[in-house]
């Protein structure tokens, strides 16, 4: 009897989505911290993403659900997860024109020698060497857009 009460009680519970991603491997970690923290979670869109990645922008990406009910733990959870990029030392990387601590880390084939490699490796892939494309790291300001290298 508890059983069907059990199943009757979830089956009536919709899925809200929490959070949408471009690929599944960034949904992936989320679910696991979610679940771990008892909140049940479910994946929509991700096998087609992780079938055909280019169509991920056009499918809106791929979708973290939670039930309704946990949907504000949940969103709290998610909340609680740094975003933005650390050092070596858990502390939050710096924008060294505006002081801004939302800086992400981003790919980035701008440079010169970034764009020769980049065209290496697209001849070179083409001869199925499969060698790796040369990109450069650099982090860029959420708050003045102003790319930079921790190095300089």
């Amino acid at each position: 009897m508890k059983l069907i009460q059990y199943l009757q009680y979830h089956m009536s519970e919709t899925f809200k989505t929490l959070a949408r991603f471009q690929y599944s491997t960034e949904a992936q970690i989320i679910k696991g911290r979610l679940e771990a923290e008892g909140i049940n979670v479910f994946l929509f869109d991700n096998i087609t993403i992780d079938t055909d990645p280019l169509v991920s922008n056009a499918i809106g990406g791929v979708k973290l659900k939670v039930l309704s009910s946990q949907f504000n733990e949940a969103l709290t959870i998610l909340n609680s997860i740094k975003k933005y990029s650390t050092d070596e030392a858990g502390n939050n990387i710096k924008c060294p024109k505006c002081n801004s601590e939302k800086v992400e880390l981003f790919s980035t084939i701008k440079s010169l020698k970034s764009f020769f490699a980049f065209i290496f490796s697209l001849l070179t892939n083409l001869l199925v060497l499969n060698l790796p494309v040369y990109t450069k790291h650099l982090y860029k300001c959420e708050d003045c857009n102003h790319e930079f290298d921790t190095e300089s």
